[in-house]
């Protein structure tokens, strides 16, 4: 009976002391910022890839405001257009935004400082990507991570995660780097009113004009013939080249 009463007692102290308790149980919570909606259109970061779809991105500015900050302005200069996934590992990750492609190169702004925080490298995580030697140095590029990493919590920078498309993130070509890499076509912060996913032109179809030759066989001299020569049409008065403006 004494038992039940005191236990009455600590749950009743622990209810009236709740939000003073909260805050002494979970210093993490302490100055951090909210967590964005994960509708919120400035938090949410589209890739159009190159294999066929496009994957939407959560950003949490609230866990790695830096890097967040770092990514929207990238996106918004357009450097991550064109570029391609480097470094595919199958059932780890895929890595991309760098320039060189060849995992060496970043942007031209200075490396960032490391937010390592609580968010868990798990399937979807997005990360940023930096040297072995030096935790202060993530700068463009970043990796998606296939499969839970969770030996890279509190070692890298996680800043957003997959929401939508991660079928395309399955489908990026692997290898190191691949050899036909998927591309992301153009990036885009949702705040910024993109259009629907366009897809990539086909690769050209194969030329028509290659010449068939069968051993033994000699090809036939090509047929020319001469044409009488065209009278040139008066060239048309040269305008003022117009002047660039900045739009």
């Amino acid at each position: 009976m004494r038992f039940i009463v005191s236990l009455i007692a600590c749950v009743s102290a622990l209810l009236l002391a709740g939000p003073a308790t909260a805050q002494i149980l979970d210093t993490q919570m302490a100055g951090r910022k909210p967590v964005p909606s994960v509708t919120d259109p400035e938090n949410l970061l589209y890739l159009d890839l190159s294999d066929g779809g496009r994957v939407i991105i959560w950003l949490r500015p609230d866990a790695a405001p830096m890097m967040v900050d770092r990514v929207k302005t990238l996106v918004r200069q357009h450097f991550y257009d064109g570029l391609a996934f480097h470094r595919v590992i199958d059932g780890f990750m895929a890595q991309g935004g760098d320039p060189k492609g060849d995992g060496t190169g970043g942007s031209t702004l200075p490396d960032m400082k490391a937010e390592f925080n609580f968010l868990p490298h798990v399937r979807g995580a997005v990360s940023a990507a930096r040297t072995a030697d030096n935790e202060d140095s993530a700068n463009s590029q970043f990796f998606i991570v296939f499969q839970p990493r969770l030996s890279l919590d509190h070692k890298y920078t996680v800043f957003g995660r997959v929401i939508s498309g991660m079928e395309y993130v399955d489908a990026i070509q692997r290898g190191e780097p691949p050899a036909n890499p998927t591309k992301i076509l153009h990036a885009y912060i949702a705040a910024d009113n993109p259009g629907p996913y366009v897809a990539p032109p086909p690769p050209p179809a194969p030329s028509l004009d290659a010449t068939l030759t069968l051993p033994g066989v000699k090809p036939a001299a090509p047929l020319v013939v001469k044409a009488k020569p065209a009278t040139a049409a008066p060239a048309p008065a040269k305008k003022p080249a117009a002047k660039a403006k900045a739009q």
